[in-house]
């Protein structure tokens, strides 16, 4: 058997743009939720009510503790690389004039990413957290639905986050240390 027939077959990674170019052609439908990570389109598995409320008091507490610091964007992109755009449930992003109308925000904009887990810790924590560690978005949060914890990662350092804990109470963003959230209620 040759070297060639025992190696893995090589995928065919996609970029950001081939990713746009497919839903303008129309190969996603329209309530199709997906996402790029690491040049493959994933399914986002459905939303479940527990998962929806949280993202909701979430969202709702960050727009508020946050003001004018920060803008906060529920299910939106964030363009990581050539071939990486994911749909955080929730990013932080840095306070911009055109509140990203011209382009959506980059890593270097993200103040805060987080990951709602009802279904996906796994996924969240050995696939996305180690993808925004290598594109330096200073802190994640993943709220874990399951167990009730939050899993903060943070103070990134070549491709790795060196700062890793769980929190039961209320959570400063590491970024915007006057911006703090109380989990109680999500927990």
């Amino acid at each position: 058997m040759s070297t060639a027939m025992q190696e893995w077959p090589r995928r065919h990674r996609i970029t950001v743009e081939h990713f746009y170019r497919m839903a303008d052609a129309g190969l996603f439908e329209a309530d199709e939720r997906v996402e790029l990570i690491n040049g493959e389109i994933i399914d986002m598995p459905p939303m479940g009510s527990r998962h929806a409320s949280a993202l909701e008091q979430l969202t709702t507490a960050l727009v508020i503790a946050a003001g004018a610091r920060a803008i906060v964007r529920a299910q939106l992109p964030l363009r990581l690389g050539d071939d990486s755009e994911p749909q955080p449930d929730i990013t932080v992003v840095a306070p911009r004039a055109d509140r990203y109308r011209s382009s959506h925000p980059r890593a270097a904009d993200a103040l805060l990413v987080i990951e709602i887990s009802d279904a996906t810790l796994r996924y969240d924590r050995d696939v996305k957290v180690p993808m925004y560690a290598q594109y330096a978005v200073p802190e994640v949060w993943i709220l874990d639905l399951k167990a009730n914890q939050l899993h903060v990662y943070a103070a990134p350092r070549d491709g790795t986050y060196t700062h890793e804990t769980t929190v039961l109470g209320p959570r400063a963003l590491a970024t915007l240390p006057d911006v703090l959230v109380d989990l109680s209620n999500l927990l």
